[in-house]
């Protein structure tokens, strides 16, 4: 199922796959954006890295997510503040912040030809959803010190976008959206000049834990003094401990054909990504080609939806019926993690093994966050990675063979207070 990130793709030179057995000193296992920018920030404090992927780079999330790039977290800050008080709660936003502009700061620093594009607006279905935005709103200026949030009213919103679907919206000029594959392959060719070792093809079987922990590849091993697993829907039964707090959940989107820049304009007449406010939500924003990249209809029971591109489509057609006549050139989906609660999961299995899973949705800037905290614990400043395993995180109820139908259920339940 070819995405249109991958038919449009910037050149990238495939690694090897690794052969025989290599020292280092750390070993990051995973090529999304997560692992690539672990890489990327150690091997800038001079270390040495190896870098091993079991497919290719983007091959997961991060080379198939929607692009949008949003200050905050998937879970509300109330679930953060409510652990860990109000205090931490804002030192958890300002790095939500933070980690938009670490996508700014990589762009230009290594000239990376993504599309990267500030906006993004929140859209309320019901006027009840407008006037939660509203007092967010509020919060985020007078508790979280972000006073750059606009909230638009029904006639302000329609003037930028043309669906009548939605009450009105709050606009954040700060985040935005990005070519996701196009992004991670300019930081894997940063990554590769800074002189990490990347090696595709090359499932990781298992680990050794210890002083030097071994990591064990179908043809070869790599011994280190840091580990750093950045697998996420991926991880399999490589960390038991971790798989059963996240659950990997598919999503998917389509492209339509090219519209012209004059309609595409007049779907998204400032170019910004959109999201909307229900529970099963649509997400959306325009290509450099001028097309709608559209996406939703999330799966948590591991099934693709039956005929995706005509029922993605449809979804298309109920926020942009003037599109009724409009083709689909690309539909595709894949798997991002959750959590129970959305809440980021970064932190140690062991005091040189590291971790960094749970995006539940928000890994396009987050993932970058992750990269650089980690990076900072192994040369020697845990205090941002320590604030992140403060956070309480609890397994899927259900154990292996129940949680999946008893996630689908609670789901439904979600769907259902969509249409109510």
């Amino acid at each position: 199922m070819l995405s249109y990130y991958a038919a449009t793709a910037t050149p990238w030179v495939p690694a090897p796959a690794l052969q025989g057995d290599v020292e280092c000193d750390v070993c990051v296992v995973g090529g999304g954006l997560a692992g690539v920018s672990a890489a990327l920030n150690l091997a800038e404090q001079g270390l040495r890295v190896v870098l091993l992927e079991g497919s290719h780079i983007g091959f997961g999330a991060s080379g198939r997510n929607g692009g949008q790039v949003i200050a905050g977290y998937a879970c509300d800050m109330d679930t953060i503040k409510g652990q860990l008080g109000l205090a931490a709660a804002q030192r958890f936003w300002r790095m939500s912040v933070e980690a938009v502009e670490i996508i700014e700061q990589r762009v230009r620093q290594h000239q990376i030809d993504c599309q990267w594009t500030r906006g993004f607006c929140n859209v309320a279905v019901k006027p009840a959803h407008l006037a939660s935005l509203q007092d967010w709103q509020r919060e985020l200026a007078d508790r979280y010190s972000y006073p750059h949030c606009e909230l638009w009213g029904k006639e302000k919103l329609a003037a930028v976008l043309g669906s009548s679907r939605y009450q009105g919206g709050l606009f954040d000029p700060l985040s935005g959206h990005i070519h996701p594959l196009n992004y991670l392959l300019g930081l894997a060719r940063a990554a590769r000049a800074a002189g990490v070792q990347i090696y595709e093809q090359t499932p990781v079987q298992a680990f050794r834990a210890g002083e030097a922990p071994l990591v064990q590849c179908e043809q070869g091993t790599v011994r280190c003094r840091q580990l750093v697993l950045a697998c996420n829907a991926y991880l399999g039964k490589l960390a038991p401990a971790l798989q059963s707090r996240i659950m990997p959940v598919g999503t998917y989107v389509i492209a339509t054909e090219p519209l012209g820049e004059a309609r595409a304009r007049s779907l998204i007449a400032n170019n910004m990504a959109v999201c909307d406010t229900n529970f099963v939500l649509d997400y959306y924003r325009l290509s450099a080609d001028h097309r709608l990249l559209f996406g939703g209809k999330v799966s948590y029971s591991g099934r693709e939806p039956r005929q995706l591109a005509q029922a993605m489509r449809a979804d298309m057609r109920r926020v942009f019926p003037q599109l009724a006549e409009v083709a689909v050139d690309y539909a595709w989906g894949g798997f991002c993690d959750i959590t129970l609660n959305r809440a980021p999961d970064f932190g140690r299995l062991a005091p040189n093994i590291f971790y960094a899973q749970g995006f539940s949705g928000h890994g396009v800037a987050n993932t970058g966050l992750a990269g650089k905290v980690i990076a900072e614990a192994i040369a020697g400043d845990d205090s941002r990675l320590a604030l992140f395993e403060q956070l309480q995180h609890r397994r899927f109820p259900g154990g292996s063979l129940l949680r999946t139908p008893a996630l689908v259920l609670g789901m439904a339940w979600y769907r259902l207070q969509d249409y109510l």
